[in-house]
């Protein structure tokens, strides 16, 4: 179909559009490389000016732009104008702090003046994911844009509203034409974008097999990469945990965006003096959930993205289920309606050789498994090729910092749920990806640290 909106709560097909040929690309390409020669130069004042109107747009059209993102891939619109939201507040932070990140570090050497200096790169391709369709964008476009960067975006092919609406806003907040460009492209065109010499690096937020591929093309042209990629994050509950309070978190934390989160709380690794009360709970609280229509302000969880990822977490249910899982709630596809429904989804049991004890559920489906201690705890964890993050739950300082410590993640949260921050680096080890974004480590990734000795 190639590059479509397709209503996820209904099947329906609502846009196409053509893919750029190869003279379109061109075309913005060159716009890109010529904006960035004067781009550059022009004030932090003024591009902190611009991003400051990005965000008053993008408060003022909240709901217009939570409308599209729920209508291309199904969010509730509750969470839809959240990200919206969200979006706003990561381009008020890098407009306030650009200046600080970004001026001149002095260095005492045997020279009379040492510092070094962060410049602008040049073009940056942004690759993005469908599931969090403006703040995934807004996340690499806010502190590229600050550091004197100019931008492309390929974003998910079932998204294409989502990602013209995103140029539309930066271009109405002043910004130059060529200083963020959505390019309508299929996955297939993104190498010879990347091995054009004016594009000098790439970030990409979406599977394992695509982050290999944009890193193998991008090392063979001696290009740097960030990735973020897939999870399976850990949510351990250990037992001086405040379980009532872990258990409501536990929710949210699993079925944020339908349960299609990298970071989403994947693995509940639970003590065995508090599993029963945690199990419960859980249950309880999924079942109390509404399934619907997701632009509706009540429900709580709407359909997944596409036909493929439905029957994706459906086969991965079944293929746990047959070799020994047990269903606690839900399980089965949700067939009364049109759209790619599915029910929020409790395992346990889970056998060693199932999809539920190594693969990553990118849908509403929480595995539960059970350890005698933390150290079974923290092992269990650790056993996975992913290192995105982990929640732990412990009232015991001790156990806190064990869990800090050992495990193998880019992000711990005591007590809490992982979620994104503009203030913190955000990213992972392993195979979940390298580089950081957010924050100031996150601006860093695309600048040139360039040394300057002087005698």
């Amino acid at each position: 179909m190639g590059i479509a909106t397709v209503n996820p709560a209904t099947g329906e097909t609502l846009k196409i559009f053509e893919p750029l040929s190869a003279e379109e690309i061109e075309v913005k390409l060159a716009l890109g490389e010529a904006t960035f020669k004067q781009y550059r130069k022009i004030s932090l004042e003024q591009r902190s000016q611009w991003l400051k109107a990005a965000a008053d747009i993008l408060e003022r059209d909240q709901r217009k732009f939570g409308e599209i993102m729920t209508l291309e891939m199904g969010k509730p619109i509750k969470s839809a104008i959240a990200e919206v939201n969200k979006c706003a507040l990561v381009c008020r932070y890098y407009a306030d702090h650009a200046a600080d990140f970004l001026k001149d570090v002095p260095v005492t050497t045997d020279g009379s003046r040492s510092f070094i200096r962060y410049q602008p790169m040049g073009i940056i391709l942004a690759v993005m994911p469908w599931n969090y369709p403006f703040w995934q964008v807004f996340r690499f476009a806010a502190p590229a844009l600050m550091a004197g960067n100019v931008g492309i975006l390929k974003h998910a092919s079932n998204v294409p509203q989502s990602a013209l609406a995103i140029e539309a806003i930066l271009t109405e907040a002043g910004f130059p034409a060529g200083a963020f460009q959505t390019l309508l492209i299929g996955a297939s065109q993104v190498e010879s974008i990347m091995k054009d010499d004016r594009v000098k690096a790439a970030t990409l937020t979406g599977s394992e097999p695509a982050g290999a591929s944009l890193a193998a093309t991008a090392g063979k042209q001696i290009k740097k990469t960030v990735l973020e990629l897939g999870g399976s994050d850990p949510f351990i509950v250990l037992e001086s945990a405040d379980i009532e309070a872990a258990a409501t978190t536990a929710v949210t934390a699993r079925l944020l965006n339908n349960g299609q989160s990298c970071i989403a709380a994947k693995r509940f690794i639970l003590v065995e003096s508090v599993a029963d009360r945690f199990e419960q709970l859980l249950v309880e609280k999924f079942q109390a959930l509404k399934v619907g229509d997701p632009m509706l302000e009540d429900t709580d969880i709407g359909p997944l993205a596409t036909p493929s990822m439905l029957l994706e977490i459906s086969q991965q249910v079944q293929e746990t289920v047959t070799k020994g899982g047990k269903i606690l709630t839900g399980g089965q596809v949700i067939s009364d309606r049109p759209g790619n429904f599915y029910p929020p989804t409790i395992l346990t049991d889970i056998p060693v050789d199932s999809p539920g004890y190594s693969d990553e559920f990118f849908g509403p489906v929480a595995l539960l498994f059970r350890v005698k201690d933390i150290d079974e705890a923290i092992e269990l964890a650790n056993s996975t090729i992913f290192g995105l993050g982990a929640s732990g739950w412990t009232n015991d300082p001790a156990q806190q910092e064990r869990l800090i410590e050992e495990i193998e993640a880019g992000c711990v949260f005591i007590n809490g749920m992982v979620k994104s921050d503009p203030r913190l680096p955000f990213g992972g080890i392993k195979r979940s990806g390298y580089g950081r974004e957010l924050s100031i480590q996150g601006m860093q990734e695309f600048l040139n640290v360039k040394t300057v000795w002087i005698k």
